[in-house]
């Protein structure tokens, strides 16, 4: 059994911002694989099973906000007796990654995000996969807070949805092959579309406007 944790704040008002990317890779897997399902309440936490590439998933949004994910997601590992170095896949929005790119990583730090901190401490430790969605880059005007509670904009659509799938792909990847598999399969570096700066002002906007 896998579990697939998307993170996010919970609420409309948090609906779309660049800080619920992990909700909306959650989603899209849902869109995938549980079609129909109605989630249930469990963990402090939106569920659902999924049968992904022939493993048994459990595809999760916790329902505390962002500073206290850890919570939901050590519930549902002590529940199902997972090892989270294995068993645990959390899917973040990562600011310092440009809107369009994901990257897979085995462990790591919480490189300053308030639910891999909360993770971590629930945890007790840094041995947990995870899938950065960039959602940046942030214009050095913006404080970083106000940027990841934003929505994206009109022309960074595209290379978000296109990240979504890429991240899907991704998830399914590790869940049938493991962390290595999705780390090497995905981890690609890849260029923006040709004339593409998401944060370029318009004649009608300050830089880095949102």
């Amino acid at each position: 059994m896998k579990l697939i944790v998307g993170l996010g704040n919970p609420g409309p008002e948090y609906t779309r911002t660049r800080h619920n990317a992990g909700f909306m890779v959650v989603d899209r897997l849902a869109e995938r694989h549980a079609m129909g399902q109605t989630p249930r309440s469990k963990f402090h936490a939106m569920i659902l099973e999924a049968n992904i590439k022939g493993e048994k998933c459990v595809l999760m949004k916790p329902t505390t906000y962002m500073n206290r994910s850890g919570m939901a997601l050590a519930e549902a590992a002590r529940f199902y007796k997972l090892a989270p170095a294995q068993d645990v896949l959390v899917i973040v929005d990562e600011a310092a990654l440009s809107t369009g790119t994901i990257r897979v990583r085995a462990e790591g730090g919480a490189n300053g995000h308030n639910g891999l901190k909360d993770i971590q401490q629930k945890l007790g430790g840094q041995q947990y996969p995870r899938l950065r969605v960039g959602v940046g880059p942030k214009p050095s005007v913006m404080v970083l807070h106000d940027f990841v509670l934003g929505r994206f904009r009109e022309e960074e659509q595209p290379a978000l949805a296109s990240a979504i799938e890429k991240a899907a792909d991704a998830v399914e990847t590790f869940a049938a092959e493991g962390i290595d598999a999705a780390m090497n399969t995905h981890n690609v570096r890849e260029k923006p579309p040709e004339g593409f700066d998401a944060w370029a002002p318009r004649d009608d906007e300050n830089p880095g406007g949102s």
